[in-house]
């Protein structure tokens, strides 16, 4: 909308992408057929993290079986895994040399295991090629699907991330289908069926017309099923079809909210205009004893040496 537009504050300006670390990225993407969240969900950050070697990969298609009333991504009837993008994404992540990868999906409620098996071979196939690197996935709910989410898991990310997006009151109307406390349990149930060997992660938007209470009672909530990441970025109205920006919030409040939830104990927090729910994932790595726990437990299933 031309008004919403005209009343954009100044801090959500971003720079044109530009670099060779940009044509890179670029081309990698390109060439090996790759959907990146980066493109699909319209991120602002895009030209600031690929100038910088780093994307997000998104599997699963670039069709959702969901519409959500703040996502960019098509909705529509999906077409089948493509079961050759597990070595894609791989391959593009060795060649980038990344340190920290973060794969997300859409969401495939067409599938009986909505694609859980597709992403545990992502993972799999990301360690066989690149050891070091950490792991980050961010999923969908899996329709509640627990033995969906134990495929998942059984894999070892580093990193499980599933958003909230928004506080309670407002869940029904921006996120189609899916339920806060179905997301909340889930985000418990990764923590539970690999402990010691995760970070849990969520994020939400602001902007959507929520209060300063919510907010901290989403931390409040996200902290009580053992969430530790958590990230809090602005809303950007994609399209005159999606919901509207009731506020745009200044980067000095999200600064308070961050510092409020360091106090509440969240280990990592994220929190500006323009943070979305991979933005400089690079700064965050989870602590050794978890990564040497991952470890132990493959080399025990022998999946690595």
């Amino acid at each position: 909308m031309t008004d919403e537009r005209a009343r954009k504050p100044s801090w959500l300006k971003v720079k044109l992408p530009k670099g060779q670390a940009f044509k890179h990225v670029n081309n990698l993407v390109k060439g090996n057929s790759l959907v990146t969240v980066c493109e699909e969900a319209m991120c602002p950050n895009r030209g600031e993290c690929w100038s910088h070697g780093t994307a997000t990969f998104m599997a699963c298609g670039d069709v959702c079986t969901r519409a959500c009333g703040f996502c960019a991504t098509r909705t529509a009837k999906p077409k089948p895994l493509d079961h050759a993008e597990p070595g894609k994404i791989a391959d593009a992540v060795s060649r980038m040399n990344l340190n920290h990868t973060v794969v997300t999906m859409v969401t495939r409620d067409d599938l009986a295991d909505g694609a859980a098996a597709h992403m545990a071979a992502i993972i799999r196939e990301i360690r066989k090629s690149s050891p070091q690197t950490v792991i980050e996935v961010l999923t969908s709910d899996f329709n509640g699907n627990e033995d969906a989410l134990a495929m998942v898991m059984d894999a070892r990310p580093h990193i499980f991330n599933h958003n909230l997006e928004t506080v309670e009151r407002l869940s029904p109307i921006v996120r189609f289908r899916a339920r806060y406390r179905k997301s909340l349990h889930m985000l418990q149930r990764a923590l539970e069926m690999a402990p010691g060997m995760v970070v849990t992660k969520s994020g939400i938007m602001l902007g959507l017309g929520e209060t300063r209470e919510e907010i901290e009672q989403t931390m409040d909530d996200l902290r009580a099923h053992g969430v530790t990441v958590l990230t809090m970025g602005q809303y950007l109205r994609p399209s005159a079809r999606h919901l509207p920006v009731i506020d745009y919030i200044h980067p000095e409040v999200f600064e308070e909210l961050r510092e409020v939830a360091l106090g509440k104990g969240f280990r990592h927090v994220a929190s500006g205009p323009l943070i979305r729910s991979s933005h400089h994932d690079a700064n965050f790595r989870p602590e050794l004893d978890i990564m040497d726990a991952i470890n132990a437990d493959l080399r025990a299933r022998g999946e690595i040496s």
